[in-house]
């Protein structure tokens, strides 16, 4: 069994007087690519910023490689080893992509590899022909693109990602797919929230499903991608 490194129990969040989180539950293990999916606004975005420190949270566990999250501060979440790439990028957009890399460089997992630019732009080739060129002079999915370089260069053991398919040319998404997939292949887990549950389909190995802040479906995705009345209910498809 792999190691464990999100453990997640029974976690509410609102936004004001607003709930939107009702005892939401799910596991990441290392190496693991697990798809938060459901319909839009069902509370996927809402649970990876609570695990991330951005929102107030409350639940019976939310901890990382051991270390609780409740009360933490983003910086320090960061600091335990968790990456998280925005829905919107957030991206220094008056620097180079490789000043942009830079910012985000910390020291090596033990027993890993580091990622650095070389390797990194191994996995982006299309960053590599410009690494000289301005955040605000890229297209949408080259700046998702240099997003997850930038969090990669912070040697995460694990990385929440928003919405990344979201927006951005077919041939693009396709390279998310590989470089997702090249993360699990060097033990990084992830933990995806995605609306595109074809491109979810073909890089995850679990799927959690989400309707209306609560979990609905744990299970592998090949257990949801057969559950056609569960995909018609949740999903609308």
């Amino acid at each position: 069994m792999t190691t464990l490194l999100l453990d997640v129990a029974k976690l509410c969040a609102s936004y004001g007087r607003a709930q939107v989180l009702f005892d939401l539950s799910l596991q990441l293990h290392a190496g693991e690519v697990v798809a938060l999916v459901g319909r839009n606004g069902a509370g996927k975005t809402t649970t990876l910023k609570a695990i991330m420190g951005l929102l107030s949270a409350r639940a019976e566990r939310l901890s990382f490689a051991g270390h609780s999250l409740l009360g933490v501060p983003t910086y320090r979440i960061a600091r335990f080893g968790l990456g998280y790439v925005p829905e919107d990028r957030r991206i220094f957009t008056d620097l180079t992509i490789a000043e942009n890399l830079e910012v985000g460089r910390r020291a090596g997992r033990p027993g890993h590899s580091p990622w650095n630019p070389e390797r990194l732009f191994r996995l982006f080739p299309n960053l590599s022909e410009m690494k000289g060129r301005r955040g605000s002079q890229m297209s949408g999915g080259e700046q998702q693109m240099l997003s997850i370089a930038r969090t990669l260069m912070g040697n995460p053991d694990a990385i929440l990602l928003d919405e990344p398919s979201e927006g951005i040319a077919p041939v693009i998404v396709q390279m998310m797919a590989e470089a997702i997939r090249a993360m699990k292949a060097e033990g990084v887990a992830v933990l995806l929230s995605e609306q595109n549950w074809a491109f979810a389909a073909q890089i995850s190995d679990r799927a959690c499903v989400i309707e209306r802040g609560e979990t609905r479906f744990q299970g592998s995705m090949a257990d949801f991608m057969a559950d056609h009345a569960l995909r018609a209910e949740t999903l609308g498809v």
